[in-house]
């Protein structure tokens, strides 16, 4: 799979740390609601799962890749962990969990519709869902690894056809933030130049992968030799959680079972 990609952030890699800690966020904004039996869907490495693992009565993970699950299942052994692409979510019964975390992971879903079903089938009455997925304006390039990305009303539509009740708020930085994020749009649409017949839209996405992730990691390691005072520098307090606006980063929904 792709454990240690560009698309998976990771916590041991220095160039990563902005968007880790972006990541990050999400998990601390929840720390206080997590209660119960608890299930996350795409949790990586797993540095989220330590941030909360302790105030889940009952803990499900769920990964597609082979990697991730097997190192998960080392670090959490009194987990439940579960290797399998998602929907559907045929093998939990209805009305199982209290909280579920859905974080950077609907991007990555192609029958999207049927992911929020399934979630909602298997939340429990007065269960409460926390989705993270990035803002569709933000994105600078074609994501080969992306499905779809959202920009606010198409993820607000696809939540309301199965949610009554839901927010949708956005993750965003500040000025420190603001400075990385500029440096890296600069350098990504110098990139961006050379590809004077605009393929990374017209070839399949599995042909993309590959230059996409050589490319990503060298424009992240030429930020952090260029700056790598900013990049170290970058932590979890410099993201905040807004009203949606044109700053949005991610964004941060919660979905409740009311029927």
């Amino acid at each position: 799979m792709y454990f240690f990609s560009t698309e998976v952030t990771s916590s041991k890699i220095y160039s990563d740390n902005p968007l880790y800690q972006r990541t990050r966020k999400a998990y601390e904004l929840v720390l206080d609601k997590i209660q119960g039996n608890v299930l996350e869907i795409g949790c990586g490495e797993g540095y989220g799962v330590t941030m909360y693992h302790k105030k889940a009565k009952q803990l499900t993970l769920i990964d597609k890749s082979k990697y991730s699950t097997y190192h998960i299942k080392k670090k959490f052994p009194n987990a439940t962990v579960f290797h399998k692409k998602t929907p559907p979510l045929s093998f939990i019964s209805d009305n199982s969990f209290d909280i579920i975390l859905l974080f950077q992971i609907i991007e990555h879903v192609k029958n999207d519709k049927l992911f929020i079903k399934e979630i909602k089938r298997v939340l429990k009455p007065g269960g409460t869902v926390f989705l993270t997925t990035p803002n569709a304006m933000k994105s600078i390039a074609r994501n080969p690894w992306h499905y779809k990305e959202y920009t606010y009303n198409q993820i607000s539509n696809l939540i309301k056809d199965v949610f009554n009740t839901y927010t949708i708020m956005g993750i965003e930085g500040n000025e420190k933030t603001d400075h990385y994020y500029t440096a890296n749009e600069k350098t990504v649409k110098n990139i961006l130049k050379l590809d004077l017949f605009n393929l990374q839209y017209k070839i399949p996405s599995f042909i993309l992968k590959i230059p996409y992730e050589i490319l990503n990691r060298y424009n992240r390691k030429k930020l952090f030799r260029k700056n790598n005072k900013l990049v170290k520098s970058i932590n979890i307090k410099d993201y905040y959680l807004r009203e949606y606006s044109d700053k949005t980063l991610d964004f941060f929904c919660k979905m409740q079972k009311t029927n």
